[in-house]
């Protein structure tokens, strides 16, 4: 068979390489890809294209079916381009790619459906929600509405602080259209989880627990960004917290997809945040995750290919997953300066042709250029391995000591805390 993957990131480079492993695919095309697909085998990148492009050459190639990465596509309704001409595509269509594309759309369904989640009000206008923010409690959490890529979220302790960030957000337009509309939401103190999920428009089935890492600074300090490392399982996530998400969000999702007419073929991504009062969702993704799905799949034995299948059938429950005993952990190298200003045009070569045995690779945005890979993005390489999450990110960080670059920079605390 032969599978097409839309993206360009790490995340993509991981689902292809899992994708590889198995005796029934033939080919895998990257549209784009990136520099280290080089190191992947039965991997092609494809030059950047339209929608409608990729439509056409689906057609031509007969692509068993697409695995869409970014959320940019879903939202702008490729599963639905795809599925109007017989296509098999793993992502939801357009109207339930809202739960990740709007967060009062989220919220409301949360509501709707009596989904465990933070209190939480919606703002259009500016003056009503600065009125609203001078009599509240804090701290307190405001979030653009729309995609903001993992940045667009902000803890605030005061009025003054709120004051700051709702400007940035609705009058500067931070994020252009993504922050025009606000969501504040109450504070939640505990501990972060994130639920990467197989849904098959009937069932929804959790993978492995993990845990990210989003500030760019030791002990999750500075700024936010896309992720700066992972593990799985998540040493947080206890039986009695799995209960009481699924009794109290993954069922109640479930049943709200069916009953407002949301079902797809595709992932669930569930943000979450546990505390003494049990678990909340904080928020929906409606595709993989990045860095989780890199140490996700590190740990996943199944045959991906036979998973998507089930999942494009509808018959996930009949399929059962496997996974190793331990865990993995990944770290992500990001170009000095990242989230703010940073270099492009890194040669990151050396770290692939060094890479030991038991470590893995994947490269974010980059390109091939003479036999080398230059990065193009403010996160440049996701390092991976294997073992609980002591012996996994030992392993990391002995293969990083040992290839510096002035220019990268990573956390040096993934997993420790």
């Amino acid at each position: 068979m032969k599978i097409l993957i839309v993206g360009d990131g790490a995340r993509e480079q991981s689902i292809a390489h899992k994708l590889s492993l198995s005796p029934s695919v033939e080919e895998i095309y990257l549209c784009p890809g990136n520099g280290g697909t080089h190191y992947i085998s039965k991997c092609e990148n494809l030059p950047p294209m339209t929608q409608e492009e990729l439509l056409d050459f689906s057609k031509k190639t007969g692509i068993a079916y697409t695995v869409v990465g970014p959320e940019k596509n879903l939202m702008e309704g490729i599963v639905d381009l795809f599925q109007q001409h017989n296509l098999s595509i793993v992502g939801p269509h357009k109207d339930a790619a809202l739960l990740e594309g709007s967060k009062s759309f989220a919220k409301d369904f949360m509501k709707r459906h009596h989904i465990k989640t933070a209190a939480y009000e919606v703002f259009d206008d500016f003056r009503t929600a600065q009125e609203y923010l001078k009599t509240a409690s804090y701290p307190l959490v405001i979030k653009a509405d729309g995609l903001a890529q993992g940045k667009g979220v902000e803890i605030v302790e005061n009025y003054e602080n709120a004051l700051t960030i709702l400007t940035e957000f609705m009058i500067q337009e931070k994020f252009q259209d993504a922050s025009k509309t606000i969501v504040v939401e109450e504070y939640l103190v505990g501990k972060e989880a994130s639920i990467i999920s197989l849904y098959d428009g009937n069932h929804i089935v959790p993978l492995w627990s993990t845990m990210d890492h989003k500030k760019i600074g030791p002990g999750e300090t500075g700024l936010n960004t896309g992720g700066m490392g992972s593990i799985t399982p998540n040493p947080h996530y206890s039986p009695f917290m799995e209960e009481d998400f699924n009794r109290n969000i993954l069922l109640p999702t479930q049943e709200g997809l069916s009953q407002d007419g949301l079902t797809f073929q595709g992932i669930i991504f569930f943000g979450l945040m546990m505390t003494e009062k049990g678990v909340y969702l904080l928020e929906y993704n409606l595709r993989f995750g990045d860095p989780e799905t890199q140490s996700l799949l590190q740990v996943l034995s199944s045959d991906l290919h036979e998973v998507f299948l089930s999942l494009l059938s509808g018959k996930l429950k009949e399929t059962p997953l496997s996974f190793q005993e331990e865990g993995a952990a990944c770290v992500v190298l990001s170009s000095a300066g990242y989230p703010l200003d940073y270099k492009k045009g890194i040669d990151i070569t050396d770290y692939f042709r060094l890479c030991p045995e038991g470590v893995t690779l994947y490269a974010y945005k980059s390109r091939w250029e003479d036999g080398r890979i230059l990065s193009d993005s403010g996160r440049v390489l996701s390092v991976v391995a294997s073992g609980n999450k002591d012996v996994a990110t030992d392993k990391i960080y002995r293969f990083l000591e040992k290839v510096r670059n002035e220019n990268l920079y990573y956390r040096n605390d993934i997993g420790k805390i």
